[in-house]
C-alpha cells in the first residue's frame, strides 16, 4: 500500500537575527548575526526608492538601531534579517 504522506522537504535555511549594527560612511551597515558572522550591507542601491530616500541624509542613516532581530530607523523603516544576510558581504 502506498504511503499517502507528503515527501519530506529539504530543511529551510536557518537565518540568524542581527545582534549588532553600526552605520558607516557610504551608507553601509556593519552587521553582526546570531551565528557569529560579521557582514557588510550596502544600502546605497535602495536610496532612490520610497521611504529609503529619507536615509540619504547621513544624520538620518546613522540613527539605525536593533529592533527585535533586525535593524530599524527612527522613521519605522526596517529590513528583514534574511534580506540583510542574503545581500550582504562577509566583513
Amino acid at each position: 500500500m502506498p504511503n499517502p504522506a507528503a515527501p519530506v522537504a529539504e530543511p529551510a535555511t536557518k537565518y540568524h537575527g542581527v545582534t549588532s549594527v553600526k552605520a558607516t560612511d557610504g551608507h553601509r551597515l556593519i552587521l553582526s548575526f546570531g551565528n557569529g558572522e560579521q557582514r557588510v550591507f550596502d544600502v546605497t542601491p535602495l536610496l532612490p526608492f520610497g521611504r529609503f530616500r529619507e536615509l540619504a541624509a547621513p544624520e538620518v542613516f546613522r540613527k539605525v538601531r536593533i529592533a527585535y532581530d533586525t535593524v530599524e530607523w527612527e522613521n519605522g523603516l526596517d529590513l528583514d534579517p534574511e534580506y540583510l544576510y542574503e545581500r550582504s558581504q562577509p566583513a
